[in-house]
């Protein structure tokens, strides 16, 4: 139980560490605000007339605020990737952190939500308190113009509820794999939401009380008595000093909005134009190879581009879509099938490998990145193991071009590399580079490097791989589906006593079964390491 322990604060517990933190600083926000509202003198005479209304819509104004500012950092992307790539972040366990972004954008964007409703819920409690308990005494508290009238929010807050309302649904999984161009361009209009959010406080309609020392809450104005006193106790308290210097005067809170989103605002729109920068030079595209399963290989150029295996780009093709981007391995929606069509015209046509001289008229293309993700990891391992699900090889082939390059200068000493596809065919994506690392190890008399196995799911009108050049593949092609335990248990007795770092690109149910398996106790004191791979 104790190495179940370990595993699992190896893989979860940093991830809930940084929950927890931001979970108690949403706690710790909402309560100071909720009891300074409540207990506040400067806001005595604001709280009799709106009650718990005032202290909930605030206190989730303030927690608004921080999930605001917070929800934009986990989407700069070169930011991220930059700390990735220096000693910054020097710990591995941070760098695992990095991968976690999305989880926190969304997280982030789940509390902007609720808490949204708790604030609309608390200011239409605030409306019909304001109807209600409509202030003689104070008029200038007061938003309704008479006692009995009700006023609605202003137009600022319901466009807010709007646009995060179409964010949210359209953020939606079903509405993400159906048709990826609503989520994209729904979720564009964060610019408009923030410019919103900017001025929805400018109209003041919650005031705080300015001179409350020269007027204390409960004292007594010339010729006033306090009618839950007698007269006795009234004379004795305007006697003690509690009779008023001066008129109640009343403020509109100060904008605290812009203090929070300003910032995080401003490093984002900056991230944002120094990738429209360095994007702006179209690529030169140098071939076009169809493979397989639907699968389209692009061999590009552009000048001072740099990239690091596990890194993946994100394309944009004006032709298709000028405000679209996709990550490079896109292979199933209508956006690819439109770029395909533009890439490789004629349908029969397998591929396209022109001299630079007689290149046709490619669309433009714009490439954006490199950005890091969970898979520059696996060289930071003694021990790896990479799982890909179909087309979610792609992250790895970097892995293995690298490690053809040369793998004696890297701390990887042992690579377990299990791909599962439906389609044998689908192994011919790869199938070349899968040869030439086993030859290269086999003659560098390191074949235990490389332990590769192959699965094939369907097994309808199954052959084999006949082809002599790829008799390695042949000999590791297994029909059906891997038993994960049993591998597990095996690279746990093979390396005893060692981390082993996880990564997974495929389908959830893949990755939910090698996350359990990594937390397991059952692998002779070895530590499984999960890294998922997301392309946020």
């Amino acid at each position: 139980m104790a190495l179940s322990v370990r595993s699992w604060v190896a893989n979860e517990g940093g991830k809930h560490l940084v929950l927890v933190l931001w979970l108690g600083a949403n706690t710790l926000l909402f309560m100071r605000t909720f009891l300074m509202y409540y207990c506040g003198q400067q806001y005595h005479y604001l709280h009799q007339m709106l009650g718990l209304g005032l202290c909930i819509s605030r206190a989730s104004a303030s927690v608004l605020n921080l999930n605001c500012s917070l929800v934009l950092l986990p989407m700069c992307r070169s930011l991220l990737t930059y700390l990735r790539g220096t000693h910054t972040v020097r710990s591995r366990k941070a760098r695992r952190l990095l991968d976690k972004s999305k989880t926190f954008h969304v997280a982030c964007g789940v509390a902007i939500c609720v808490f949204s409703v708790v604030h609309v819920s608390a200011h239409l409690v605030n409306v019909v308190n304001f109807s209600v308990r409509y202030s003689e005494e104070f008029p200038s508290l007061n938003v309704a113009r008479y006692r009995g009238e009700v006023r609605f929010p202003g137009i600022t807050g319901i466009l807010l509820v709007l646009i995060l309302f179409l964010m949210f649904t359209a953020s939606s999984y079903c509405i993400r794999v159906s048709n990826y161009e609503i989520f994209w361009y729904t979720h564009n209009l964060f610019i408009v939401f923030y410019i919103i959010l900017i001025v929805h406080v400018v109209g003041g309609a919650l005031k705080y009380q300015t001179n409350f020392e020269a007027h204390p809450p409960g004292c007594l104005r010339a010729n006033q008595t306090n009618p839950d006193k007698t007269e006795e106790e009234s004379g004795q308290a305007v006697g003690d000093g509690w009779s008023c210097r001066e008129e109640a005067r009343f403020q509109p809170n100060s904008p605290e909005t812009w203090l929070w989103v300003s910032g995080p605002l401003c490093l984002y729109c900056a991230e944002r134009l120094y990738r429209y920068i360095r994007s702006y030079s179209p690529v030169t595209i140098v071939a076009v190879v169809r493979h397989p399963c639907d699968v389209i290989e692009l061999r590009m150029l552009k000048k001072d581009f740099k990239a690091h295996p596990g890194q993946y780009i994100v394309l944009n093709c004006p032709s298709v879509s000028s405000f679209e981007n996709h990550p490079f391995t896109l292979t199933a929606v209508s956006w690819f099938k439109r770029f395909t069509e533009l890439l490789l015209p004629d349908p029969g046509a397998e591929s396209e490998i022109l001299p630079m001289v007689q290149q046709r008229r490619y669309p433009k293309l714009y490439v954006d990145g490199p950005f890091g993700s969970s898979s520059q990891e696996v060289f930071n391992y003694e021990v790896s193991l990479c799982v890909a699900g179909g087309i979610g090889v792609t992250p790895f082939a970097c892995v293995l071009h690298a490690l053809l390059d040369g793998w004696r200068h890297f701390r990887l000493r042992r690579l377990y590399f299990v791909w599962v596809c439906r389609e044998l065919q689908s192994f011919y994506w790869f199938a070349e580079l899968l040869c030439a690392l086993h030859h290269k190890l086999w003659k560098e008399n390191r074949p235990d490097y490389l332990n590769l196995q192959l699965f094939v799911s369907q097994t309808d009108g199954l052959q084999n791989i006949s082809e002599e050049r790829y008799r390695p593949l042949s000999s590791r092609l297994m029909i059906g589906r891997p038993r994960w335990k049993l591998l597990f248990e095996e690279i746990g007795r093979t390396n005893k006593h060692k981390r082993v770092g996880v990564f997974c690109c495929g389908p959830k149910g893949i990755s939910r079964t090698l996350h359990g398996l990594c937390n397991s106790d059952r692998y002779s004191g070895t530590t499984f390491e999960f890294n998922k791979e997301s392309f946020s």
